[in-house]
């Protein structure tokens, strides 16, 4: 069995029903988005386990070499185009993989998680949530985009074709392009995937009207995922 990610654990109830398992950005590590779990504004009552994993240290071309945590390695950057390095997309897919099925082992079955993830994050939550062979309650992507289509078409999953996607992005975002969060948002509703698109007057980051859709978004999905 392989060694499970370390990760800041946040539940809102005892016996949690539910999960999130949310995907830093580079250079980040788990505790960057912990502290908006008061600010969801999700119903006392909905038992959820936030699950804030930390990515392994790499170093990344992109960045000088520079080691920091990361998902996979990014060699390089042009405009919205970027190589990366799929072996590495693998591993990472493994390792949130077995997050997944340790949640299972704890009494969570794979249609009451979301995966969430921001920037290489919100990439490694698409390519996951599309691939995973069995049905999630929804994948979250902020501030994302798909970074290896070649390596994700083949492995779409059936499972996961119905479940539910939420994309924001910033319309100032100098990192991740917002027409390459919009690019990811077209290829997957040309393909027939529900997804909503929300963009927000800010850059690479997170603001409070976008917590707060997403704080909306999750109680919808849990409510759907306990009907």
């Amino acid at each position: 069995m392989s060694k499970l990610l370390p990760a800041i654990e946040l539940e809102t109830t005892a016996q949690p029903r539910f999960a999130v398992i949310w995907l830093h950005g580079l250079g980040a590590d788990g505790s960057d988005f912990a502290p908006i779990v008061p600010y969801l504004g999700l119903p006392e009552d909905l038992g959820i386990r936030f699950v804030f994993p930390h990515a392994p240290a790499m170093p990344v071309t992109c960045n000088g070499g520079y080691v920091m945590p990361a998902w996979y390695d990014i060699t390089y950057i042009d405009g919205i185009n970027r190589g990366v390095d799929e072996t590495g997309i693998r591993a990472s897919c493994a390792a949130i993989r077995r997050l997944i099925e340790r949640e299972n082992e704890r009494g969570i079955p794979s249609r009451n998680i979301v995966l969430a993830g921001f920037s290489q994050g919100g990439a490694m939550a698409y390519t996951l949530g599309l691939t995973y062979p069995e049905k999630l309650a929804g994948i979250i992507a902020l501030s994302g985009y798909l970074p290896a289509p070649a390596l994700l078409e083949p492995a779409l999953c059936q499972a996961n074709r119905q479940t539910p996607i939420f994309a924001g992005h910033g319309s100032e975002d100098d990192v991740v392009p917002l027409a390459l969060g919009r690019q990811a948002c077209q290829q997957l509703a040309e393909q027939g995937y529900p997804i909503t698109w929300f963009d927000y007057p800010m850059a690479h980051s997170v603001c409070p009207e976008e917590i707060a859709n997403i704080g909306q978004w999750l109680t919808e999905r849990f409510a759907a995922a306990a009907a």
